[in-house]
């Protein structure tokens, strides 16, 4: 009798989210904690920054497997940090994914030129952000 295996069902694959890390950046502490505390529920690990050259650094140490980054930080703004994670030999590889409250269209297309994926203008929704997480670090790694 042949084995019948179970379809893939990425929505509740643990084994990719367990792996994940997972780094959240925003100077806002709400948003940034809502985010966090979004993502260790689905079960990723998350790391945190307040600015744009404290994510830079992180990004550098910890080589996460994606970054949630806002446009408006201090220090360094986002376009900025974007630019240097994607352009550095070490993390280049790492997805960037813009979430801003700035969602003119002139604003979206300069945080693609930076270098991000994706860009997801606040307010979100958590569900469709989980969604686009896990499509991108499947599509990523």
């Amino acid at each position: 009798m042949a084995a019948i295996a179970a379809p893939l069902n990425f929505q509740n694959d643990r084994s990719i989210k367990t792996m994940s890390r997972i780094l959240v950046v925003d100077d806002d502490l709400a948003v940034r904690e809502l985010i966090e505390i979004t993502l260790h529920q689905a079960g990723y690990e998350v790391l945190s920054a307040a600015d744009g050259k404290t994510a830079v650094e992180i990004a550098q140490k910890e080589k996460p497997d994606l970054v949630l980054l806002d446009v408006r930080l201090p220090v360094l703004d986002g376009y900025q940090a974007c630019k240097q994670i994607t352009s550095d030999p070490m993390t280049k590889h790492v997805p960037v994914v813009f979430v801003s409250a700035r969602g003119q269209i002139e604003e979206i297309q300069m945080g693609l030129s930076a270098g991000a994926v994706d860009y997801f203008v606040k307010p979100f929704s958590t569900e469709l952000l989980k969604k686009r997480i896990q499509e991108l670090l499947i599509t990523y790694h």
